[in-house]
C-alpha cells in the first residue's frame, strides 16, 4: 500500500500551476512548489508570528496540493473554480490518501485538513509560505502570470491578507512587493 501511494504521488509532477519559474521558461508544477515551499518554511521559521513545529510544517507543504492529482490545480483567480474546489479536494484526499494503511490515511489526512483550516501555528505559517511562493516567482518573472490574466493589485491582496495570520513579517514585505508591481504595471491598480 505504502509503495503504490508513493508511486501514485509521483502523478503531481504531472500538475502544472499558472505560475512560471523565475526565468518563465516554463510552469511550474505542484511537487516543484510544494519542495519549495518545504524549503521556505525551514529558511523563513525565525518570521512566524508564534512558535511551531517545523517538521510538522514542512509535512503540510509536502502533501497539501498531492490531492491536485486528481482534483486539478485551482488557480487563486478562478473564482469558478473556487467554488467547487472544497468539494474536489476532499473527494481526491480520501481517495488518494486512502490508498495508505489506515493509520498513515489518517494521519495523512488529518494533516491535510490542518493546512486547511489554517488555525494552527503550523497550518498558519505553512498557508503563509504557499501565499508567498508564487508571488515571489511572479515578481521575479516581470509579473508575466499576472499580466497574462489582467491580475489586479486588489486580487492579490485579498489572496495575500491572511498570510499575516502566520507571518506579519513576511505579510509587510509582501505588500511592499504587491506595490511595486504596481508601479512597474505587473498589476492592475483599480
Amino acid at each position: 500500500k505504502q509503495i503504490d501511494f508513493v508511486l501514485e504521488i509521483d502523478k503531481e509532477k504531472n500538475i502544472l500551476r499558472q505560475t512560471h519559474l523565475t526565468d518563465y521558461r516554463r510552469q511550474e508544477n505542484d511537487a516543484e512548489h510544494a519542495w519549495h515551499m518545504a524549503i521556505m518554511i525551514y529558511l523563513l521559521k525565525e518570521y512566524a508570528n508564534e512558535e511551531f513545529d517545523v517538521a510538522k510544517a514542512m509535512m503540510m507543504a509536502l502533501i497539501h496540493d498531492i490531492v491536485e492529482i486528481d482534483a486539478g490545480d485551482t488557480y487563486a483567480y478562478d473564482t469558478k473554480n473556487l467554488e467547487t474546489q472544497k468539494e474536489r479536494e476532499e473527494k481526491a484526499a480520501n481517495r488518494i490518501f486512502g490508498m495508505l494503511p489506515n493509520e498513515q490515511k489518517i494521519e495523512m489526512i488529518e494533516l491535510f485538513n490542518e493546512f486547511e483550516e489554517g488555525k494552527t501555528p503550523e497550518a498558519k505559517f505553512a498557508k503563509t509560505m504557499d501565499n508567498f511562493q508564487p508571488i515571489l516567482l511572479n515578481d521575479s518573472n516581470n509579473g508575466e502570470d499576472w499580466k497574462v490574466h489582467k491580475i489586479k493589485k486588489s486580487q492579490v491582496e485579498n489572496r495575500q491578507k491572511s498570510s499575516q495570520l502566520g507571518s506579519k513579517d513576511i505579510w509587510e514585505y509582501t505588500s511592499e512587493l504587491i506595490e511595486r508591481n504596481v508601479k512597474k504595471g505587473n498589476l492592475i491598480d483599480e
